[in-house]
């Protein structure tokens, strides 16, 4: 990975060190604390999302430009809550 340091050929990109993260840790450390309930409803929302994913590449190969924005706030109670959004579609020129 790169950072540019500048916008001429005097101030050449650097490379920057990779930093490790430990995501996987983190995330198997987190699921360990969740119930069966939480954890299906994740699943759940990772498929959505990947299928949400899949149909805003499309429209965006149709032609059209999408941004989703929050719309509201769903709270379930006991500090759990999650933003609900809407799509903002721009066709394209």
């Amino acid at each position: 990975m790169f950072i540019l340091q500048g916008t001429d050929a005097n101030t050449p990109a650097l490379p920057l060190e990779r930093r490790r993260t430990h995501v996987r840790e983190r995330a198997e450390a987190q699921a360990s604390t969740l119930t069966e309930a939480q954890k299906s409803s994740i699943r759940t929302l990772a498929n959505e999302l990947h299928r949400l994913n899949h149909a805003v590449m499309e429209a965006v190969e149709a032609g059209v430009s999408v941004e989703f924005v929050r719309a509201s706030r769903h709270h379930g109670g006991e500090g759990s809550f999650g933003d609900l959004l809407t799509p903002r579609i721009s066709a394209g020129e």
